[in-house]
């Protein structure tokens, strides 16, 4: 990227606006009004600022309750009980902005820094492929190493990368927002999506934790995810990083980006991530705005509500006792066997024992890729590694003329089982296969498979057992 681009004025009027975001949140909604807009969340239609906020602004406990149930129902009726899990893999530390809640910030001397050369991305991949991953969000810092070409090779190499009956099937991007040209170089390899996090949409907060760098131009990055869609990333993926500001704000800020990229794109965000701010090296959070596990299950819940068909993405920031009481409200997707410090893949670190000064944040679900998935399963879950949307071009538009009509049952369903198989005849521990195919068994028998696809779906996990891979709907 020019090193300049991001200095460059951004003539589009921000389309977060804060005095009607801050004017809603003093309101006091009726009865009335919660019971209107639960009707309407119940058709599975998208919400509106001002629905939102009718959630949002609901103190009385019960009506929480209610919440939560009609939350989990959303989710299982778009989405089954499938959740899709994937791996972060951070390629390199080094940053030049100042943001005061992140380890990797420029000012901190304590950081180790490290980018990653093309051998070294391979013995990751292979170790993450070793493990049984198939699909991967590769993490880049703000650098000036960080160009649009490394991003696009690395991605490439991790495609180029074969083990035994492993490969790495789709990869996700985090990384700065990019010039128009810039993204096309970068959507030259195929990524899946791509992921900016405006991580507070209170623009007077943003100035005051991210002081100089890239990142200090608030509608640089704004319309970053603009600037990947109209060049033809359709793909997006937005967040908040929740304890900068108030969160009932940051929710109704994601919302106001959601309608954004509908009015102007067609198709909203295909993920909407929601972490909070986490222990880091040499950093002091202010706790003014932090939030707790109850504000954090409202934040998912009401989230799956007014954006139905919106992939929840639910990270191991979160301990696993929390991320088991939250799979219940609406997420749909989560990282496992995660490992954030550098080479930490290849090299087998210990995750239970991070070393904050080598890594961006403090984890807290450090558990191995095989008992987060055995304990899925266990609880009602299908593990999904499907990538098959991704390679079909069912994306943006056409994703969601798939999804919303409800005929994602007909592909993600039988594609996670599918995927879940691969993963338990070549990776899996042997209670998790055990358990893997008794759920297997049951989801073919019950799920709302036509009768046609239960009988190909049958055929397609007999080839598997006998080492076919890669089949898809």
């Amino acid at each position: 990227m020019n090193n300049l681009a991001w200095k460059e004025e951004v003539k589009e009027e921000s389309f977060i606006n804060s005095d009607l975001i801050e004017s809603l949140l003093l309101t006091n909604p009726t009865d009335e009004d919660f019971y209107r807009v639960m009707e309407k969340a119940k058709k599975g239609e998208r919400l509106s600022l001002e629905e939102t906020t009718v959630l949002l602004n609901t103190e009385d406990q019960d009506k929480i309750d209610e919440m939560f149930a009609l939350a989990k129902h959303i989710k299982e009726d778009v989405y089954g009980n499938r959740v899709v899990l994937f791996a972060p893999l951070y390629l390199g530390n080094k940053c030049t902005n100042s943001c005061t809640y992140c380890g990797f910030n420029v000012h901190n001397q304590q950081m180790s820094r490290k980018t990653l050369s093309l051998d070294e991305l391979g013995q990751e991949i292979e170790a993450l492929v070793d493990e049984g991953h198939k699909r991967l969000i590769q993490v880049y810092g703000t650098h000036p190493d960080y160009s649009p070409e490394y991003i696009r090779d690395t991605v490439n190499k991790t495609y180029s990368i074969k083990k035994g009956n492993g490969e790495i099937r789709r990869v996700n991007i985090n990384a700065a927002p990019q010039t128009i040209e810039d993204f096309k170089i970068i959507k030259e390899s195929e990524i899946g999506t791509y992921q900016i996090f405006q991580e507070t949409y209170h623009e007077p907060s943003y100035a005051m934790v991210h002081p100089k760098g890239e990142k200090s131009n608030f509608k640089w990055r704004l319309f970053g995810l603009s600037r990947a869609m109209k060049a033809g990333i359709d793909d997006v993926g937005i967040g908040a990083l929740f304890g900068i500001y108030k969160w009932k704000f940051e929710v109704l800020g994601l919302m106001q980006h959601v309608e954004h990229l509908e009015d102007n794109f067609g198709v909203g965000p295909h993920t909407i991530s929601f972490p909070r701010l986490n222990e880091a090296s040499g950093v002091n959070h202010d706790d003014k705005y932090l939030i707790n596990d109850m504000e954090l299950k409202r934040i998912i819940a009401v989230l799956r509500l007014a954006v139905p068909y919106t992939g929840l993405i639910l990270t191991a920031r979160e301990n696993a006792e929390l991320r088991r009481e939250c799979m219940e409200l609406g997420v749909s997707q989560i990282d496992a066997g995660t490992q954030i410090e550098l080479q930490g893949y290849s090299t087998k670190k210990n995750k239970c024992q991070q070393d904050l000064d080598k890594e961006q944040f403090k984890i807290g679900d450090s558990r191995d890729l095989d008992d987060i998935l055995r304990e899925l399963m266990e609880n009602g879950f299908t593990p999904s590694f499907c990538t098959a949307c991704y390679r079909l071009g069912r994306t943006g538009e056409h994703f969601m003329e798939f999804s919303k009509p409800g005929f994602i049952h007909n592909f993600c369903t039988p594609n996670a089982i599918l995927t879940l198989a691969e993963y338990l005849e070549d990776y899996a521990s042997e209670e998790t296969k055990k358990v893997g195919y008794d759920l297997i068994g049951s989801s073919v028998g019950t799920s709302r498979l036509t009768e046609e696809t239960k009988a190909s779906l049958k055929v397609k996990l007999e080839e598997i057992k006998n080492s076919k891979r890669d089949l898809y709907y």
